[in-house]
């Protein structure tokens, strides 16, 4: 077994979608990035390249190349998937938490949830999501950004 963490953050500005976990949340702002900027997503990926000691988001989707300009997190999450595959590793299960002060992110989780489970290939109650404010504390308190943190476990196979 192999336990694996990820970590991201990214602003909030005016004109971009907010996308959590691959789902579209209502809000007057969204996560600026090279992607579509879901941090949910970035930190889950981390996590689980980490556990395969296969490196970082960054070095399989650098934010300087241009195909991956805009692109939908979902669709790198499923490339990290098919790394760890080709690298005899399953996912075990994986534990995130965003850190937003808002929006209320309750409402989304369920959906977040099914949408990984969907993209991942595997059962929903392999994911668990929690969101946290930090109490008007520090950039995510003050609404600048979001951040995210995710823990997984691979079983090689």
């Amino acid at each position: 077994m192999r336990i694996g963490h990820g970590y991201d953050v990214h602003r909030l500005v005016p004109g971009r979608k907010l996308i959590l976990g691959g789902v579209e949340i209502p809000c007057e702002m969204g996560l600026d990035g090279h992607s579509d900027a879901d941090v949910l997503t970035h930190a889950i990926m981390d996590a689980l390249l980490g556990a395969a000691a296969l490196g970082d988001i960054g070095r399989h989707f650098p934010d300087h190349d241009d195909q991956y300009l805009g692109i939908d997190s979902q669709v790198l999450l499923r490339k990290v998937c098919s790394m760890l595959d080709a690298h005899h590793f399953r996912i075990g299960n994986l534990d995130a938490t965003v850190i937003a002060q808002r929006p209320k992110l309750s409402p989304y989780m369920e959906q977040m949830r099914e949408k990984l489970s969907q993209t991942m290939g595997i059962s929903v109650d392999r994911i668990n999501l929690k969101a946290t404010t930090e109490e008007r504390l520090g950039f995510t308190g003050r609404g600048e950004g979001i951040s995210a943190h995710c823990v997984c476990l691979l079983e090689e196979i």
